[in-house]
């Protein structure tokens, strides 16, 4: 999934995990969540260096990006959250990655790990994030430590150079691309509807659980 901060990923991935897609069980992946629990949650944090999560202190004050160099640590967190979320390829999981990739170094890095299939966009206005995010819609940002308007202008401005251009790169690849025009009080059930409907008229044949003739 790819959109500005604010635009209802993280609901929308839940709503996915819990209701599945395509007749597929869904495991939502939100990587944003796993860098603060890292940071904030015993179990979790043991799974870290000092360094480490230092570091996930520093990229969540700061509003930063992991960069090509810090992708082990991508690596490492996408492994723990599958072991933990006992994530089965034989049965055809589908995972659901939010927050990962963020900018073309990690699309061509997470090539090596994950087969990308389809891409969810989630497009509004900066009128909308702020908004979304004052209104909590999507009921996800009461503890959020990183919505102050300094960070949230600096997101919009990383996603808009960084990681948009994204949808252009999977697109010459071929990827279904499913878009999604986000309002102010679009509800993550309102959103998983307009996918479900988009995916279900136009549906990737490797993410079908019975791939239809075609």
């Amino acid at each position: 999934m790819l959109g500005p901060t604010g635009v209802g990923k993280s609901p929308l991935g839940d709503t996915i995990a819990r209701r599945g897609l395509l007749g597929r069980r869904c495991h939502h992946l939100d990587f944003g969540s796993e860098l603060r629990a890292a940071v904030s949650i015993a179990d979790r944090s043991a799974d870290y260096s000092a360094k480490e999560l230092a570091f996930i202190h520093g990229v969540l004050e700061r509003g930063l990006l992991l960069e090509n160099e810090h992708f082990p640590l991508a690596v490492k967190i996408i492994s723990l959250f599958l072991d933990r979320s006992v994530f089965s390829r034989r049965d055809h999981d589908m995972l659901i990655l939010n927050g990962i990739p963020r900018h073309a170094g990690q699309a061509r890095d997470i090539a090596s790990i994950a087969d990308i299939q389809a891409l969810c966009v989630l497009d509004c206005s900066a009128a909308v994030v702020l908004s979304r995010i004052h209104s909590n819609v999507g009921g996800d940002r009461s503890v959020r430590v990183d919505d102050d308007n300094v960070l949230i202008e600096k997101k919009l401005v990383i996603y808009r150079e960084r990681t948009k251009p994204l949808v252009d790169h999977y697109e010459k690849r071929g990827l279904r691309i499913f878009r999604i025009d986000v309002t102010s009080e679009m509800t993550p059930a309102d959103a998983y509807g307009v996918l479900l409907s988009l995916a279900a008229s136009d549906p990737p044949v490797s993410l079908v659980a019975e791939p239809p003739e075609r």
